[in-house]
């Protein structure tokens, strides 16, 4: 693993990724950029869950300073090849698997929102504050801009990256880009008892559920009665399906 990020996997399946990048507010670079991208592919695709989180008093706060400084020379080529890595990294974390859960400790900015609103939960401390605030730099959140819109809906994201206004995370609650909202000193309890949650379900079913939200999005009801009626069924006759019936009928914990 690269210097700024890190992976770890503890014994009960989940993997924990950290940007580690803290005297820069965990800003993305190019490096930082191949780091997480590289961190997610190494992710065990047996994980329970997979926790995005980082180092400080800052979840992330966008681009790097120095890094865009860079880019005001960059040709349009080299722009393009620059926001390939960065919508690859953020494509790889929204094909996991398994659930992405997003600990939300400080100020997320930018494409830090950006990987808030990608997460399947995030939770999140009332410190934290978030804004889509490119337009104020003359340029646009559009490589995270399919993510918030799929989060927040279009009314919501239209408000928030014409302004680039930036919002308190009890506003961020409100407008579905966190789920949970905790005070500083709960956070980590808080995503702890998310991950007890995803863990007391059935492994294949939590993955299962995750990829049913994704292949029905955005179809009427009358396109998704096979690809439903197909999924419970297969499911209910699955080794995992099999033991979580016998386990609510003999009132016992599952053996997964």
């Amino acid at each position: 693993m690269g210097e700024t990020v890190t992976l770890s996997t503890d014994s009960r399946g989940i993997s924990r990724i950290t940007i580690a990048r803290p005297e820069r507010k965990n800003a993305f670079d190019a490096a930082l950029i191949a780091e997480l991208t590289a961190a997610v592919g190494r992710v065990d695709r047996s994980a329970r869950a997979v926790v995005l989180q980082s180092e400080g008093d800052t979840f992330c706060a966008g681009a790097d300073v120095e890094w865009m400084r860079g880019m005001a020379a960059y040709s349009l080529d080299e722009n393009l090849a620059d926001s390939k890595a960065l919508a690859t990294m953020f494509r790889a974390l929204y094909d996991l698997e398994m659930p992405l859960v997003a600990r939300v400790q400080g100020a997320a900015i930018g494409g830090g929102a950006g990987l808030v609103a990608v997460a399947d939960i995030a939770v999140a401390s009332t410190d934290a504050t978030f804004a889509f605030s490119e337009t104020r730099l003359g340029i646009l959140p559009a490589v995270v801009s399919p993510y918030v819109v799929r989060k927040i809906g279009p009314a919501r994201a239209t408000a928030l990256f014409v302004t680039g206004s930036r919002i308190e995370a009890k506003r961020a609650y409100e407008i579905g880009l966190i789920e949970r909202l905790v005070e500083p000193s709960d956070l980590d309890a808080a995503v702890g008892r998310v991950l007890d949650a995803i863990t007391s379900g059935g492994p294949r079913a939590v993955n299962a559920a995750k990829r049913l939200v994704r292949d029905v999005e955005g179809k009427r009801i009358d396109e998704t009665g096979d690809l439903t009626v197909k999924r419970i069924a297969e499911i209910r006759v699955s080794h995992e399906g099999q033991e979580g019936l016998r386990a609510f009928l003999e009132k016992r914990d599952p053996r997964w």
